[in-house]
């Protein structure tokens, strides 16, 4: 049994309803709750049961999508650059508001999510859709296509966000022969290979 803080029992008299003397509680580890006894004046007492939070559980937490959203982002964004992606998405804290870098460095530091390093990013190989177009020599439009498709592995953690690629994926068969399909339709464009005569050419 344990005494229950002084300001706990500051309310208690503020409820007028009768003050009371001392409180009192335990603590019910197979239910998961804290056993409070109010002792009134008078000699009264009142039995309370309330839920007991686990240890580093909180009262309201982030939605593990976006957890998970903020641990892809960081491999290539900054955390201003994923506050401003959060919020296009309209997606909001576990308190409702809205995405800023201070919230986005305090849920990385929660989760022990890197924070991004151009050199780190670098050395893993990360590019995002423009990038990953120039190295293969497609337009950004046809590679974007290709990963929707499935046909080039790619990472879009939020539908308002940035595509993510990795250099060693664009170096797989698979870019090669996406590759040299566009090459193939440059070659051999669709259309007339001569030119045709027009309904009001002359005829002299």
């Amino acid at each position: 049994m344990y005494l229950v803080r002084r300001h706990w029992r500051g309310r208690c008299n503020r409820g007028r309803i009768d003050p009371c003397t001392r409180t009192g509680g335990d603590v019910d580890a197979t239910g998961g709750e804290i056993i409070l006894v109010v002792y009134w004046a008078g000699g009264v007492h009142t039995g309370l049961r309330v839920a007991r939070r686990r240890r580093g559980q909180q009262r309201k937490n982030t939605a593990p999508e976006i957890v998970e959203a903020v641990r892809m982002l960081a491999c290539k964004c900054t955390d201003d650059v994923i506050a401003g992606i959060l919020t296009r998405n309209d997606l909001r804290t576990a308190n409702g508001n809205r995405w800023t870098r201070q919230r986005v460095t305090s849920l990385r530091n929660h989760y022990g999510i890197p924070v991004y390093r151009p050199d780190t990013c670098e050395a893993e190989g990360w590019m995002n859709l423009t990038q990953a177009a120039a190295l293969l020599g497609i337009s950004p439009k046809t590679l974007r296509v290709a990963a929707e498709r499935g046909e080039i592995e790619a990472t879009h953690p939020l539908a308002e966000g940035p595509w993510l690629f990795k250099r060693a994926i664009l170096e797989r068969e698979e870019a090669k022969c996406l590759v040299e399909r566009v090459r193939r339709r440059r070659s051999y464009p669709t259309g007339p290979k001569y030119p045709q005569s027009t309904l009001f050419e002359s005829m002299t």
